[in-house]
């Protein structure tokens, strides 16, 4: 069991779970995509974790490339106005992409991010998200190909997510305490 960080209120995915996972993500994709390579698109900063294990999870040839985005918001939701902060240096025309997604919400940045990829020719886009938050009432902007699993609507941390560039490293996900947030 995992040494719970002072600042998160539950563990929501042990290290474990995590792990487990992302070994059937891959094995979803790699059978999915035999015979092909795909380009992962890691979207940057909170996905380069799920990313990284992801690759290693794949057993069909796969490369990877990162993207980072901006979304102008209030701060704690997305508005879906994207500016791109850092573009592919891969071309993706036709080429097989996976969006590599961190955590679904709203789905308004990722939505933005399929169509600017479709825009530029490639064989296919599909979205692979680690998590989805299941927000009441709510369906995201984009319904991914491979969803790993789903989490509570709470502001979760660990894993590559973040509060203000911190608890990225935090080997496990978690809920952060309101105190810390709510300051």
């Amino acid at each position: 069991m995992e040494e719970m960080h002072p600042d998160i209120e539950s563990i929501v995915l042990s290290e474990e779970d995590i792990k487990s996972i992302v070994t059937k993500m891959g094995a979803d994709i790699s059978r999915d995509y035999e015979g092909k390579n795909p380009l992962i698109v890691a979207v940057l900063r909170g996905a380069f974790m799920f990313t990284a294990d992801l690759m290693r999870a794949i057993t069909v040839p796969c490369s990877v490339d990162f993207m980072a985005v901006s979304s102008y918001g209030n701060g704690v939701k997305s508005s879906g106005v994207v500016r791109i902060v850092k573009d592919l240096d891969t071309k993706v025309e036709d080429r097989d992409v996976i969006i590599a997604e961190d955590i679904l919400d709203s789905g308004l940045t990722l939505s933005y991010l399929v169509r600017l990829l479709k825009s530029r020719k490639p064989a296919s886009v599909e979205v692979a998200a680690f998590s989805v938050k299941d927000i009441p009432g709510h369906t995201p902007a984009v319904n991914p190909r491979y969803v790993g699993t789903h989490v509570p609507d709470a502001f979760i941390v660990g894993y590559g997510l973040d509060y203000a560039e911190r608890y990225r490293n935090l080997p496990y996900v978690g809920v952060l305490k309101r105190s810390v947030y709510e300051k």
